[in-house]
This record gives structure tokens, sequence and C-alpha cells, in this order.
């Protein structure tokens, strides 16, 4: 198994040697980590994103450290293009195995303050996108007989609101993508395709980081261990996930959240 960082979790050893990994939304936050910690498992990792140079300095550190990356810029919110993109790169670098859903937008507006385009723009990226990618995924496995893994990531949103979070549409939309985890996994289990998801609660990330620059004190004071996740403290999860470990676990969202929220 290839090793990266001491960070990237290797020593859960998890070997993903001769797999082909995509993950969507690589080029920051969470994105970045689960490639990183893909790659030291020994999976070749296809990184995509809509940014270029965040990709290829992701590229560069995964091959640095003995991993495998391969860049591909996308933009998920084009719906027409996904069906080809998946098809392309199928063609160039094999079948997928494992699919990370993971690109993501959020807002910071509440629901009367919501506009349209703003609603557009989060259901194309968190629930629009990946279920094309999924099923584009899921249909080349099905026709070639190979099983495979995928991964969506929601949100804790989609189990606890409060009026504070000024998130109701992307609350929504993680909700929705949970339902969609359950739903493809049904339909595809017979076909060895497993369907699971991770919701993060508050985490460490690209996304958060202005309200925690704005409010820091305040959200850490109302969780009851007083701290925010680390991207770090993913790694297990997405690595039972796509691991044979797993074989048996599917249509399943694992929240990973610290008990910062509600049951």
């Amino acid at each position: 198994m290839n090793t990266l960082s001491s960070k990237a979790s290797a020593s859960l050893r998890t070997d993903l040697s001769g797999q082909l990994a995509l993950v969507t939304g690589a080029g920051s936050g969470l994105g970045s980590r689960f490639a990183s910690v893909l790659a030291a498992a020994g999976a070749r990792v296809i990184i995509c994103g809509r940014r270029r140079e965040r990709l290829e300095e992701l590229a560069k550190a995964i091959i640095d450290a003995g991993g495998e990356a391969i860049v591909e810029v996308m933009d998920v919110r084009n719906a027409a293009a996904l069906r080809q993109r998946i098809a392309e790169l199928t063609q160039t670098h094999g079948i997928i195995d494992i699919l990370v859903n993971n690109a993501g937008v959020g807002t910071s507006s509440s629901a009367l303050e919501t506009d349209i385009e703003a609603m557009d723009q989060l259901y194309a990226t968190n629930v629009r996108a990946p279920f094309i990618l999924a099923s584009e995924v899921a249909r080349i496995m099905i026709t070639r007989e190979r099983p495979g893994k995928i991964v969506n990531i929601a949100s804790v949103g989609a189990f606890h609101y409060s009026p504070g979070m000024n998130a109701a549409f992307y609350c929504a939309c993680k909700a929705a993508v949970v339902r969609m985890t359950e739903a493809l996994a049904m339909e595809w289990a017979r076909h060895g395709i497993n369907v699971n998801a991770i919701a993060p609660g508050l985490f460490e990330t690209e996304m958060t980081q202005a309200p925690l620059s704005r409010h820091r004190e305040r959200m850490i004071e109302r969780l009851p261990r007083k701290r925010v996740g680390q991207p770090h403290q993913l790694d297990s999860t997405l690595l039972y996930l796509v691991s044979p470990d797993s074989a048996f676990v599917t249509g399943l969202c694992l929240r990973v959240d610290d008990a910062q929220y509600p049951r």
C-alpha cells in the first residue's frame, strides 16, 4: 500500500491497490482530503473540480508522496455534459470502481432571502450532479458486470435544523442526498454496487471557514464537546465504506458529528 503523509490514515491498512476512484470537488476542503486518503490506500484517483490550479497542486502532492492522481477539470453543474464526461474518463482511464460525490456548495441566507439563482446552484451541485454521476458510473459498472462503491457526501443538516443556520434549502438538498442514497442502494444491490453516504457535522473546511472566523466562540460553545471536527477524522469512515469490510453495508448514511446536534 502506498503511503502519503502520516495524517492520511494509511495506518488503517485499507488496500485499494488496482482500483480507480473518482472524487468530485477535490480542489479544496474535504474533497482534497478524500482524494489524498484514497491515494494513500493505493487507489488511482481521478481528482475533479473547476479550478485546475488547485487540482494540479493536489496531484503533485499525491504523486510526490508516492500516490497516483489524475487531474480532470469538471463542472458538475453542467448536467448535459456529465454523461459524456464519465464515458470519456472510462475510455481514457478505465472503469471507475469508487465514486465519491463530494462536490457541494452552501448558503448563508435565510429561507426568505434565498433567491431563485441560489436555489438553482444548490440544486444543480448538491442534488442533480450526484444523481447523474452515480447513475452514469453505475451504468458502466452494470454493463461491464463490475461491482463498485459509491459514497455520497450529505450533511448533518439533513437531520437537524435551527433557524440560525440560515441554510434551509441547503439542508433540504442534503436530505434529498440521503434519500437518494437509500433508493439507489435498493436499485443497484443486485448488481453488486454499494451506495452509502456520510453526513459530517461541523468540520473545519473551506465552506465553514467564513462563519467560523466570525462566530467561532459562539458556534463552539453550544457543542457538547466544545470542538470542531478536523477533516482527518472522516478518514476511517470513508475507507470503511469503500473497502471490502463494508461489502454487506449499503443504503446507509453515517452521521459523523461528535454528538454536536440532537438526534
